[in-house]
């Protein structure tokens, strides 16, 4: 069994993990490399675009020194003027093809990682989605995905565009001016550099704070308005808004804290500009007057210098949305560096279902070392027949549904499907085989119709109708204005506990699955409704191998064997009569709820 690393999400968990920018960029790469011929393209353009860009200064000292000829001798240099209009064009254009070359690169990225993200999200363990937080994790991927378009923009855009820009610039200077300028310049960039990355490193806490605090306020929200009911039940509003404005309280401090050193950084760097092009204007003006440079020359630095360093000045707020988009980047790679807790044996083999009989061997599991849930379990469920497991809340009676299912996998002993140990099969072929009415149905937030089709895409309409009238509900939907085109709400909210569950059975019942597995599938059911529902699982049921899991005696009558489940152990077994008349545990159950039923 593989370990699934540990997920941080916190502000604590982010202040003790380095954040490995390196290694962030290596597992980009292949996002990159996928298009490598794309990018090729777009990186020529990009360098056509630069030596137009380039050329501009060059031909406007030509245009100067030519202008300041005496008026006598002077004439219009329309050459050098179309010449000067068609550089400006070609950097535009060249910058647009390599836009346009780069785009499918860039958003094919962000469409090819959200996907793995998601997919990957579905493989990873029953465990890691009860630990998690939705509304943190939401946030995450959101932040994640778009930085890794942030950073190929960037890169491409930005980062890639100065240095080849600074390079054509520096040889051009180095070429035909003095060495003062080219070394001014360099060493301008090389303190401009320094400053930013160690400002950006001491800064860089305040982004791990709001990214943490951030998260945290979502899920809040979430979670709050996920559990609306319970919050207007216990009347805990104020609580809850509470305890949300304190997360953004705190996330207001580390902002206000990012800003002001932001604002520090961005003066330094502004400073630091200022200094340089000082240096090398006073240079190049004392150069003129003592008859090296003429007036041309000097437009020609100066104009280099805005073209370098206007771009060198957002250079510091890429490099800061670098490192923050790596920031955000990390934690999403975080979610793909999750090992998935159960996992495939190589190359196994599809399920063969057969006649579908199910047989549990000495099963013993506990989802941690010093919790015990399931000692010893032993019993089979023949193919056709149904098994019925009853005890009170957490005696294990759900942990043998997860089981089945291979959610989670035994500590000890086998689970077997016709002769096979399901942990050498592969778990699609598994779950293919086996429908489940849950105690708690979850719908998707979307029609009827949908929730139920769900169960098998590729069923016919016809066949979703008649699901829903073996699990009698399709009157209910008849009855709706919108018919089977209501929409459920989130979670299923707009429907009834009863009405839930009887989707839940219509989408069961579509599957055509050969094992069955009803977890109280009732229990959210009037007794009207619950006569009505049994006489459809019976009919469901026959011919299915069929695990039933209840709380209501009164459904698993007819059960071919009951199991009578307590601390994790089978202390009775037997048909209800047998039971009955054994006087145990069984029968003290049936006793009280009978009790029960004549009192209501």
């Amino acid at each position: 069994m593989s370990k699934a690393l540990p997920y941080r999400h916190t502000e604590q968990d982010l202040a003790e993990k380095p954040i490995n920018y390196r290694q962030n960029l290596r597992d980009m790469w292949p996002y990159l490399w996928e298009y490598r011929g794309r990018v090729l393209l777009a990186l020529s353009a990009l360098v056509l675009a630069k030596m137009a860009n380039v050329g501009v200064p060059l031909v406007l000292k030509q245009l100067v020194d030519t202008l300041e000829q005496p008026l006598t001798l002077a004439a219009l240099p329309l050459a050098l003027l179309l010449i000067y209009g068609a550089l400006r064009l070609a950097s535009s254009l060249f910058n647009e093809v390599r836009d346009a070359l780069f785009a499918r690169v860039r958003y094919h990225a962000m469409r090819r990682l959200s996907n793995q993200l998601l997919s990957h999200l579905h493989q990873l363990s029953l465990r890691f989605h009860l630990e998690r937080r939705t509304g943190g994790i939401s946030r995450d991927l959101e932040r994640g995905t778009r930085s890794v378009s942030s950073v190929l923009n960037y890169m491409v855009f930005s980062i890639v565009p100065t240095v080849a820009e600074l390079s054509l610039i520096c040889g051009i200077l180095l070429v035909n001016y003095d060495v003062q300028f080219t070394l001014i310049t360099l060493i301008t960039i090389a303190v401009y550099i320094a400053f930013t990355f160690l400002m950006m490193d001491w800064r860089v806490k305040y982004r791990h704070e709001m990214n943490a605090l951030e998260s945290q306020a979502n899920t809040q929200a979430i979670d709050s308005l996920v559990n609306y009911e319970t919050v207007k039940i216990f009347g805990n509003e104020a609580f809850e808004a509470q305890r949300y404005n304190q997360t953004l309280h705190d996330w207001e401090q580390a902002a206000v804290k990012s800003q002001v050193t932001m604002s520090a950084l961005n003066f330094g760097q502004s400073a630091i500009i200022a200094v340089g092009v000082t240096a090398i204007m006073i240079f190049a003006s004392q150069a003129v007057l003592d008859g090296e440079m003429s007036l041309g020359d000097l437009v020609l630095v100066n104009a280099f210098l805005l073209q370098l360093f206007i771009p060198l000045n957002f250079l510091g707020v890429i490099y800061r949305s670098i490192k923050y988009a790596l920031i955000d980047m990390d934690r999403m790679f975080d979610l793909l560096a999750q090992q998935p807790e159960i996992v495939d044996q190589t190359n196994a083999p599809a399920l063969n279902i057969g006649e579908g009989n199910v047989e549990f061997q000495q099963v013993q599991f506990h989802y941690q070392s010093d919790r015990q849930i399931l000692q010893d379990v032993s019993f089979t469920i023949p193919a056709g027949q149904k098994v019925a497991v009853v005890g009170a809340s957490g005696a294990g009676k759900s942990t043998l549904a997860r089981l089945l299912l291979r959610f989670y996998e035994v500590s000890s002993g086998r689970i077997l499907i016709n002769g096979q140990d399901i942990r050498q099969v592969s778990q699609a072929s598994l779950r293919a085989a086996i429908g489940i009415v849950p105690q708690d149905t979850v719908l998707f937030n979307d029609s009827i119709y949908y929730n139920i089709h769900y169960a098998r895409p590729d069923a016919p309409h016809e066949a979703v109708l008649e699901a829903a009238k073996l699990a009698n509900i399709h009157d209910f939907i008849s009855q709706l204005p919108q018919g089977y085109d209501t929409i459920v709400g989130e979670r299923g909210l707009k429907l009834s506990g009863g009405e839930k569950q009887r989707v839940a059975i219509a989408r069961a019942i579509l599957k055509r699955p050969k094992i069955l597995v009803f977890d109280e599938a009732t229990s959210s059911l009037d007794s009207h409704a619950e006569q009505m529902i049994q006489q459809a699982l019976a009919q469901v049921a026959e011919n299915h191998t069929t695990l039933v899991i209840a709380h209501r005696l009164s459904t698993i009558v007819d059960a071919a064997q009951i199991l009578v489940m307590a601390q994790g152990r089978i202390v009775e077994r037997g048909t209800h009569n047998e039971l009955l008349a054994f006087n145990g545990l069984y029968a003290q159950m049936w006793t009280l709820q009978q009790q029960e039923n004549t009192s209501t």
